[in-house]
C-alpha cells in the first residue's frame, strides 16, 4: 500500500494526545512552588531544618524544658552534687549529664547555651548582613572613588585576622565601662558587634559583585531612560534581585558566627560567667576532661550538631534558589 505525501502531511501535522502528567507538568509554577519543591526533594535539608527548629524552640522555651526534665537552673551550685571526693559525677537520673566542678546542671547549661549562641548568631547576623548589603550596593552601583573608598576600606578590614581582632576588641570593651563612652557596654553587646565588624566585609564584597553586574542589566537601563532615581532603581531593582543571595550567604554565616562567639568565650573573652555558653563550658572543662568527659562532651556535641544543621540548610537553600538546579 503507497503512502502519499498529502497523507505523511496529515501525519506530521496530528498532535500528540496529552496525558493528565503532560498536562502539570507543563503548568505554570510560581517561584515559591519552585523553591519549595527543589527544597522538599532534598530530605538532609528538611532533617537539618528540623533540628534546626527544635532547638530554636528549646531555646526559647529553655526554663520551661529544664523544668519538665527536673533539672534545676544553670547557675545554681550544689556542692551535694559532687562526690566525696570533691569531683563532678556523671550521668545520672537526677543529671540526665552530670555536673560541672561547682555543681552545676550540665543539661541545664547546654539548654540556656544554646539560647545564647542562637541569640548572638543571629543578632551578629543580621547587623553584619544589613551592614554589608548597604555598602555593597553603594559601592557596585556607584562606582568611581565611592567604590575605590568602599572598596579599599573593605580590604583593610579583611586584612586582619578575624579571631585576633576579635579577641582584641572584646578584651579592651570588656574592661569598665566598654568602648565608645559606654555604648558597647561588656557581655552580649561586645561579641555581637564585634563579629559583626569582622564578617560583615565578607558580605559587603559579595553584594558588590552582584550589583556590579546587575546595574548594566537592560531593566535597569530601562529604569534609568525612564527617569527613575538612583535611590527608586537601588530599592525596587537591584535590591529584589539580590534576596535570593542574601538569604543564602546568611544561613551560610549564621553557623561561623556561632562558632566565632564559642571561640571567644573559649578564650574568655566572649559571654562572660555566669551566663552559659557552649565555647565557655569547653574552655571550662579542659582541666577537668580526664575526670569529667561528659562536661566537654555534651556542649561540643551541640555545637557540632548545630553548625553541621545550619550548613546544611544553606546548602539545600542555595540549590533550591539556584534557577538552573535540575532537581
Amino acid at each position: 500500500m503507497s503512502t502519499t505525501a498529502s497523507d505523511v502531511r496529515v501525519e506530521l501535522l496530528e498532535p500528540e494526545e496529552e496525558g493528565p502528567e503532560t498536562a502539570a507538568e507543563i503548568a505554570a509554577r510560581s517561584p515559591l512552588e519552585l523553591f519549595w519543591r527543589r527544597l522538599r526533594s532534598d530530605r538532609v535539608a528538611l532533617v537539618a531544618l528540623g533540628f534546626i527548629v527544635l532547638l530554636v524552640l528549646v531555646a526559647v522555651f529553655a526554663p520551661l524544658v529544664i523544668k519538665i526534665f527536673g533539672a534545676p537552673p544553670p547557675a545554681k551550685q550544689n556542692p551535694n552534687a559532687l562526690d566525696e571526693f570533691g569531683t563532678p559525677t556523671g550521668p545520672s537520673s537526677a543529671h540526665i549529664m552530670g555536673v560541672d566542678q561547682l555543681g552545676r546542671d550540665v543539661f541545664s547549661r547546654v539548654v540556656y547555651g544554646a539560647r545564647v549562641s542562637l541569640q548572638v548568631a543571629i543578632i551578629s547576623t543580621t547587623v553584619a548582613v544589613t551592614l554589608g548589603v548597604i555598602a555593597g550596593m553603594v559601592a557596585g552601583y556607584f562606582g568611581g572613588w565611592t567604590d575605590s573608598v568602599l572598596a579599599r576600606f573593605m580590604d583593610v578590614m579583611l586584612a586582619f585576622p578575624s579571631l585576633l581582632l576579635g579577641i582584641g576588641l572584646a578584651s579592651a570593651c570588656s574592661l569598665g565601662n566598654g568602648c565608645l563612652g559606654g555604648l558597647i557596654h561588656p557581655g552580649l553587646t561586645v561579641v555581637v558587634v564585634v563579629i559583626a565588624l569582622a564578617t560583615f566585609p565578607y558580605i559587603a564584597r559579595i553584594i558588590r559583585g552582584q550589583v556590579l553586574s546587575l546595574r548594566e542589566k537592560e531593566f535597569v537601563e530601562a529604569s534609568r531612560s525612564l527617569g527613575a532615581s538612583d535611590r527608586r532603581i537601588i530599592f525596587r531593582q537591584i535590591l529584589p534581585n539580590l534576596v535570593a543571595p542574601i538569604i543564602v550567604y546568611s544561613t551560610l554565616i549564621i553557623p561561623q558566627n556561632i562558632l566565632f562567639e564559642a571561640a571567644l568565650s573559649f578564650l574568655g573573652v566572649g559571654v562572660q560567667p555566669p551566663t552559659a555558653s557552649w565555647g565557655q563550658m569547653i574552655g571550662d572543662a579542659i582541666g577537668i576532661f580526664s575526670d569529667a568527659w561528659w562536661y566537654m562532651f555534651f556542649p561540643g556535641a551541640a555545637l557540632v550538631l548545630t553548625v553541621l544543621a545550619f550548613n546544611l540548610v544553606g546548602d539545600g537553600l542555595q540549590d533550591a534558589l539556584n534557577p538552573r538546579s535540575d532537581r
